[in-house]
């Protein structure tokens, strides 16, 4: 029963964050008309539409939570088992970080691509990769895997809104070398602002991921009796690590500033997200506990 109800709360999020998406769209949409009217009228339809949003995502959130704690109580356990309970759990922390984010700094303009990914994240757990609920292989029961997922976890959340930032960063750039920033365009900070905020999120959570891998290889070796064997999923992890400490390397010793650095930035989300959900299910390891 406990179950159950778990996995109503997951597709409640996910229907949630769909509709703060459409609001955040029809925020967007709104703001190109109050560009074309220049009417304040049409400046206070975007700020309504952004707050919809946001109200729509915290309750989502709610919603999300309680999946994720009613999964854990009824598997009697942390809810991170699977590929299913790994995925709700870290678009959850995405979702808190989106919502600190609006609360300090009124990042609202984070709405759209944030609760993009939130549904359609949200929207395949529940669909495509969701398993009924089953104990721990045995190789899970260590502190070690704990520690090693709490890290993955902020890290992948970190490294996603980096990524958002820097996809923004390139429209931004090209909007302000066109002539300038139209629509919702023009309420996002300067290209430069997000080039920075990119390269701040990255630098938090570049030494996170580091930490995850040698967790792992800790846990590998009180589960499997060795700290490295080359099994896929540790062998994308040290490929999404390479990507990202080649994007700081280059950011800090050679000026990689904008561009080529965004770019780099969006390659390591790729990576990041093939070894957490691709990996899975195209390879077979000792990590392949998709379940599906």
């Amino acid at each position: 029963m406990i179950a159950t109800y778990s996995s109503l709360a997951m597709v409640s999020s996910a229907v949630i964050y769909l509709l703060a998406m459409t609001a955040h769209a029809l925020e967007w949409a709104s703001a190109r008309g109050a560009d074309a009217k220049a009417s304040p009228a049409g400046g206070g339809r975007v700020e309504r539409f952004g707050r919809i949003g946001v109200a729509l995502t915290a309750v989502g959130l709610l919603s999300h939570i309680a999946g994720v704690v009613l999964r854990g109580v009824a598997a009697n356990r942390l809810p991170w088992g699977n590929m299913y309970e790994f995925v709700t759990s870290s678009l959850a922390l995405v979702a808190v970080a989106y919502l600190v984010l609006v609360w300090r700094r009124g990042w609202v303009w984070l709405g759209l691509p944030v609760t993009l990914l939130l549904s359609v994240g949200q929207g395949l757990a529940v669909t495509v990769f969701y398993v009924a609920v089953a104990p721990l292989v045995p190789a899970l029961h260590s502190v070690w895997f704990i520690i090693h997922i709490v890290a993955a976890v902020t890290s992948g959340a970190a490294f996603n809104l980096a990524g958002i930032a820097a996809l923004f960063y390139l429209i931004r750039r090209r909007a302000e070398a066109s002539g300038g920033a139209r629509g919702y365009l023009a309420r996002l900070p300067q290209a430069s602002a997000l080039d920075d905020f990119s390269f701040r999120v990255n630098r938090f959570a570049f030494p996170l991921w580091t930490f995850t891998i040698l967790a792992g290889a800790v846990w590998a070796d009180y589960a499997w009796g060795r700290f490295w064997g080359w099994d896929p999923k540790e062998t994308w992890s040290l490929v999404t690590w390479v990507v990202y400490a080649a994007y700081l390397h280059a950011r800090v010793t050679a000026g990689w500033k904008g561009v080529r650095a965004a770019w780099l930035c969006l390659i390591g989300v790729a990576s990041f997200w093939f070894n957490f959900v691709g990996v899975n299910l195209l390879f077979s390891g000792f990590h392949s506990y998709a379940g599906i």
